[in-house]
């Protein structure tokens, strides 16, 4: 998205870097699963002395096209396991960055669910999977919703075309509130998530507030802005002879809520007081 590359810029800005003058960005559309194979023929042509990638899927790829030039990623997960990174502590390699995930943020999510819909028994999930950000934030969420004797109805999306028959299948089994992971997956498809919520009438939970600005009701969760604008740290230290494997990887200690007024009108929902009180963003 534009707007994390913005923030991106605006951190090296704050560093004292101007474009075209003290570094060159070059910035290319992001890289779908499916055309993961683009990334190593963009290395081998550009050369970089760093390279940003936006989520983990993307880390993963470039890593596997060089091991030698170094990787900052604002919102990585599971680097361990995936092998990016030796631990959190001391990555060891050329991969550092951010973990925007929180154990146990989910909870919040779903404390903010039954805040919004006090009535809510069913829970419905849009999970993907396939997004290594996923499966642990599932873990939190069933066993919030298991402490709070809720139930949970699961339905998962890992293309744009299982969006609709996935929040379809939510509709039908009358959940009370739908909460959606965070993914880069399901960020990228806001648009289309707002706008078939919005049409079926259900309030949705989200961890990003760019849902939000899409149409989505409320969100809680890391600012992906901040994580981008940070990344610009890690690619400063990179560039004044830090080696990545020395830098440790980070993780957000704010959060962001965001209310959408107009979503809540349309679904013909009165937000309480003490929730909008407390919002970061309103949008009207």
């Amino acid at each position: 998205m534009v707007e994390f590359f913005n923030s991106f810029m605006l951190g090296l800005s704050d560093a004292g870097y101007v474009q075209g003058r003290n570094i060159n960005v070059v910035r290319r559309a992001e890289v779908l699963p499916d055309r993961m194979a683009s990334i190593e023929e963009m290395i081998l042509k550009l050369s970089p002395d760093i390279v940003l990638a936006p989520s983990t899927l993307e880390a993963v790829a470039v890593r596997k096209a060089t091991s030698s030039i170094p990787i900052v990623c604002p919102a990585l997960a599971d680097a361990v396991h995936l092998g990016l990174i030796a631990s959190e502590a001391r990555p060891g390699g050329n991969v550092t960055g951010i973990e925007p995930y929180v154990a146990g943020l989910p909870t919040k999510q779903i404390e903010l669910a039954r805040e919004i819909a006090p009535n809510a028994s069913r829970i419905g999930l849009l999970t993907n999977l396939a997004d290594p950000k996923g499966p642990p934030q599932m873990v939190d969420l069933r066993g919030a919703c298991r402490t709070l004797g809720l139930t949970v109805v699961e339905a998962d999306a890992s293309s744009p075309d299982d969006i609709s028959a996935a929040l379809g299948t939510l509709a039908r089994k009358q959940v009370d509130v739908v909460v959606v992971l965070q993914t880069s997956f399901l960020l990228f498809s806001s648009e289309r998530i707002a706008a078939f919520a919005r049409e079926e009438r259900l309030p949705t939970v989200f961890g990003y507030r760019e849902h939000v600005a899409m149409g989505g009701l409320v969100s809680y969760g890391v600012d992906l802005r901040w994580c981008y604008r940070r990344a610009a740290y890690f690619a400063d230290k990179i560039l004044k002879g830090t080696r990545p494997g020395d830098l440790p990887i980070e993780f957000p200690s704010n959060f962001w809520l965001a209310v959408n007024l107009g979503t809540a009108k349309l679904l013909g929902r009165q937000l309480p007081t003490p929730l909008l009180t407390r919002a970061d963003e309103v949008i009207e």
